[in-house]
């Protein structure tokens, strides 16, 4: 039996709710829309749309962001009960929570199983535009087992971050997810093409799942096309593009992943880049410096 992995992508579209209830019946909506999916993956920091649920949220500063993190209970409690009732891996895209000393908030993919267990990513490279929420950094990259496939979250910036996703593939990643929030088309083009490239190079299925909608300031609006890709090679899509959702409004795209097709593709593909990166590891001892240069 060939080993596979469906996967599914929710491309969640920010709107202004009167309350977690109504967060949650949206949300609830989406997953009806992923039956068959054995993992699920949402967008980066789509719990924005909590934001507009207080009384003149208008009229709030963008680093009033934080105070999303006042939901975090009934956000892990609506993803714990909707991965155990419905036997999905899910990856709630990420969420801001308070950092444990109480200084500052955390960008947090977490990752929701059947069991009732949850992982948790702390994206370790905020886009500038980030800094002024009070967010701070992680240092912890650690893929996570679905079924026989390893997994990896690279959140958004991250994406743009070679060395994240290279650490996530020499740790055994096959499928790296990156949940996005782009303000901008030129910032979705950034992370896209370079979830291509990542999925190039390290030969890897990258999901790429950005938010999208536009409440209003002080929120930014998203711009988002979810895309599930693939290397560029025989036996994949021509242009590693293996699913593709619509531009700028909520959608849900589903994709069956071959993982025999992808280690074949390592072993024997036209582009064995998987393997040539590691090949000339003294190349890279030597050159270090240059490849991580220090602060």
């Amino acid at each position: 039996m060939p080993t596979t992995l469906t996967v599914a992508a929710v491309q969640f579209e920010m709107r202004e709710v009167d309350g977690f209830a109504a967060f949650a019946r949206q949300v609830r909506g989406l997953l009806d829309r992923t039956d068959g999916a054995q993992l699920v993956v949402l967008p980066e920091l789509f719990t924005a749309a909590l934001f507009t649920a207080r009384p003149g949220w208008r009229d709030e500063p963008p680093s009033a962001l934080g105070r999303i993190a006042d939901y975090t209970d009934d956000y892990a409690a609506l993803f714990t009960e909707s991965a155990r009732t419905r036997d999905q891996v899910i990856v709630a895209g990420s969420h801001l929570v308070r950092a444990p000393d109480g200084e500052g908030v955390l960008n947090t993919a977490f990752v929701f199983f059947p069991d009732g267990s949850v992982s948790r990513h702390v994206k370790t490279h905020i886009f500038p535009a980030e800094s002024g929420w009070g967010t701070r950094e992680g240092d912890v990259l650690a893929p996570f087992p679905v079924g026989p496939v390893t997994v990896g979250v690279s959140v958004c910036y991250e994406t743009e971050i070679p060395e994240v996703s290279t650490i996530l593939a020499r740790q055994g990643a096959e499928l790296i997810v990156s949940p996005s929030y782009t303000f901008t088309e030129a910032g979705f083009w950034r992370v896209r093409h370079c979830a291509q490239a990542r999925a190039i190079e390290n030969q890897v299925y990258v999901v790429h799942c950005p938010t999208t909608g536009n409440p209003g300031a002080p929120l930014s609006p998203g711009w988002a096309r979810a895309s599930v890709l693939s290397p560029c090679d025989s036996g994949f899509a021509a242009d590693g593009v293996l699913a593709e959702a619509a531009t700028n409004t909520e959608d849900v795209i589903t994709a069956r992943l071959d993982l025999d097709l992808l280690h074949e593709n390592r072993r024997t593909g036209a582009a064995t880049t998987h393997g040539d990166r590691r090949r000339r590891s003294g190349l890279y001892r030597r050159y270090a410096e240059a490849l991580l240069p220090r602060a």
